[in-house]
């Protein structure tokens, strides 16, 4: 698994595998899905992240795992 936070397009995005991606879909306002040719999600993208989290929150994502 992948994140990445894009400062420039401001955007955040989880890449969950590498399947080739083969459609996307934009579910909600600023949330898009990535669906590979088994039509499972392999990406989702975030758009307009800095309305939605701090720089503070972004520079240290958290992780739990149980």
């Amino acid at each position: 698994m992948r994140i990445k936070v894009d400062k420039d397009s401001d955007t955040l995005y989880f890449r969950l595998d590498e399947e080739s991606i083969i459609e996307s879909e934009e579910i909600r306002p600023g949330v898009i899905l990535d669906y590979d040719r088994n039509d499972r999600v392999v990406g989702v993208e975030f758009l307009g992240v800095s309305a939605r989290a701090t720089q503070e929150e972004l520079s240290s994502l958290q992780f739990q795992t149980s």
